[in-house]
């Protein structure tokens, strides 16, 4: 299935319909893609509104063939002050009305081979009357395997490479550092995945050039996750390859529910609790001082992959 149709608003203005478009036109394409992927569940819709303002449309899929959990969220909301979260270090936005509109994703496999992945794409705006809006975009995507191997590692840079570089070529040395430097477990000293591509309060050359960067980001996840998958989900495993695959999802949820930005915005403005936990894994676990053998698979993992490096150098 093609990626959705890449939308350019008519001027370089602050076309947030226009941002709409696209997103709801990539949940639909993404969720068929995901679907298709799988090829046994389907995808369950929750539509919601919030009281305060906006809504959205949830779609989890679970006990698949390759999935055991899938989500993918989109959502429009709207404020009349924004949470600590976002007006901490943007203090000028004191006072604003605001809307946040997004895609987000989180696929856990069921497969220990197979990594477990996050993508977003979202956009914000605040106005006053008189003045001209605030507004940036954000978003990217991050691999996080529990067995990895090079080859997957250098697709997925590579992709990440391609989805920006029309766009500037030093767009994806700095995505690459900000997602290193992001998606790192401060309290255990080490990363949560192998990386990608992270960038916020981007307002780049303008609407048009930082929206169809965004756009790019969006369209290019499912051709850097979709050949990952297709080769790693028909490795044998057994309950020793599950078990570390548990206790690396505790990792993942540690960093959702204490350093997440995105969480935090969500829990703060009032947002909808189960579309914004739906990120979480279905099963997990923590063993108290859990240590790899070293020299096994499960030690490699931290001391090869994890630590940030130039996977195209």
């Amino acid at each position: 299935m093609s990626n959705p149709p890449i939308v350019s608003p008519h001027r370089d203005t602050v076309d947030s319909e226009a941002v709409q478009v696209f997103l709801n036109s990539f949940h639909d394409t993404l969720c068929t893609q995901l679907e298709e992927l799988d090829g046994n569940a389907r995808f369950l819709d929750d539509e919601w509104i919030r009281d305060a303002g906006g809504g959205g449309l949830t779609r989890i899929m679970t006990d698949g063939a390759l999935f055991e959990k899938a989500g993918v969220a989109f959502s429009r909301v709207t404020g009349t002050s924004l949470p600590p979260s976002a007006s901490a270090h943007r203090p000028e936005l004191a006072g604003r009305g605001w809307e946040a509109m997004g895609v987000s994703l989180v696929l856990h496999p069921n497969n220990p081979y197979v990594p477990t992945t996050h993508a977003n794409v979202r956009f914000f705006r605040a106005d006053r009357e008189g003045e001209e809006p605030v507004w940036w975009f954000g978003g990217g995507f991050d691999l996080t395997p529990y067995y990895a191997f090079t080859e997957d590692c250098i697709h997925w840079h590579r992709t990440a490479r391609d989805a920006v570089a029309p766009y500037g070529e030093h767009l994806y040395a700095t995505f690459k550092t900000w997602c290193d430097e992001y998606f790192f477990l401060k309290h255990r000293g080490e990363a949560r995945g192998v990386g990608g591509l992270f960038f916020d309060d981007f307002t780049g050359d303008g609407f048009t050039h930082a929206f169809a960067v965004m756009q790019s980001i969006a369209t290019h996840f499912y051709q850097a996750y979709a050949p990952i998958a297709e080769r790693r989900r028909n490795i044998h495993y057994a309950q020793r390859e599950r078990d570390f695959q548990l206790i690396r999802r505790g990792r993942y949820v540690e960093f959702n529910l204490v350093l997440d930005r995105g969480t935090l915005f969500g829990l703060q403005s009032g947002g909808r609790t189960e579309s914004i936990l739906m990120s979480l894994p279905p099963q997990v676990s923590w063993q108290y001082n859990y240590q790899p053998e070293p020299g096994s698979p499960e030690a490699e993992l931290t001391s090869r992959f994890l630590p940030a490096q130039e996977w195209l150098a």
